[in-house]
């Protein structure tokens, strides 16, 4: 049975979505934080359970007979992230389950300016040292954020940022096809599958790609980083978050996000979603 993590949040439902368009129901179970939000995949044979990253009993139950787990990382932050992730770990571990697939970064780096990407690198230290089979899914820059980015230049005319480098933004529908095609056809080795779009763009693009979508004038406007972060949290963002927006631009600029690599479009057998395409459906006005 391959059992998925976090199957109510936006790619682990869409990860089981294309496992149930390759595998029958009762091959596929889900570790839920609240069972009641995935009723509906009860209702279609899947088998529904709670589990939570912070309790290794109901992970326990979670698992039971699990051959594959695709544990979808925690948003939790910083130290309590790689606890989290090292409690599912041990626990698929002691459920037998033979092979664990991890949705880390294609940004996965223990000094990293981007905090989350620090914490993805330490989860795969940790899987390397439970002595199991792993695969970890380095998924590129989720596209939403390209998106948040211009949603709120749209309300302005300015995209105001720090200065940053060309970001790798990958497409949710992509990450959960191929993750669902590595889950069930992956071999048995460790594996580290880096997974992005086809291009990796800039602010600047993000601006005049918007300019061009939409046939209004988006600036590009760079912002100090102190006065980025205190901005921030003038406007009631805690501090730790202020951190974490400012470290993705600070990480951009150093170069983190600038691979793209062709193990995604190999998986599903198509181009990934342009960043075009991503924010054609969001913002234009034909989208």
């Amino acid at each position: 049975m391959i059992i998925v993590t976090g199957a109510n949040g936006k790619l682990g439902r869409a990860t089981v979505e294309r496992l149930l368009e390759r595998l029958p129901a009762d091959q596929i179970g889900v570790s839920v934080r609240d069972p009641e939000r995935a009723r509906d995949l009860q209702r279609r044979g899947v088998r529904v359970r709670q589990g939570d990253f912070n309790e290794a009993a109901g992970l326990a139950h979670a698992f039971e007979g699990a051959s594959r787990v695709l544990l979808v990382s925690s948003n939790t932050g910083g130290e309590g992230t790689v606890r989290q992730h090292q409690t599912a770990i041990d626990a698929a571990g002691a459920a037998g389950a033979g092979h664990i697939f991890y949705t880390s970064h294609a940004g996965a780096d223990l000094i990293s300016a981007f905090p989350p990407a620090r914490s993805h690198a330490a989860t795969e230290v940790a899987l390397r040292d439970s002595g199991l089979a792993y695969t970890s899914l380095r998924n590129g820059y989720y596209a939403q954020t390209a998106v948040m980015l211009v949603q709120g230049a749209l309300r302005t005319g300015e995209l105001r940022a720090p200065q940053d480098g060309p970001i790798n933004y990958t497409a949710h529908p992509d990450l959960a096809e191929a993750t669902a095609i590595a889950l069930t056809d992956g071999g048995e080795g460790d594996t580290i599958l880096t997974l992005t779009g086809p291009e990796a763009m800039d602010t600047a693009g993000l601006a005049a790609l918007a300019s061009e979508l939409t046939g209004r004038r988006i600036r590009r406007v760079v912002v100090p980083d102190d006065e980025f972060r205190a901005g921030l949290v003038a406007q009631g963002v805690p501090g730790p978050r202020a951190a974490l927006l400012l470290g993705m631009f600070v990480a951009a600029r150093q170069g983190a996000f600038t691979r793209v690599d062709p193990t995604l479009a190999r998986l599903i057998g198509r181009p990934p979603t342009s960043v075009r395409e991503v924010l054609k459906a969001a913002i234009s006005p034909a989208g």
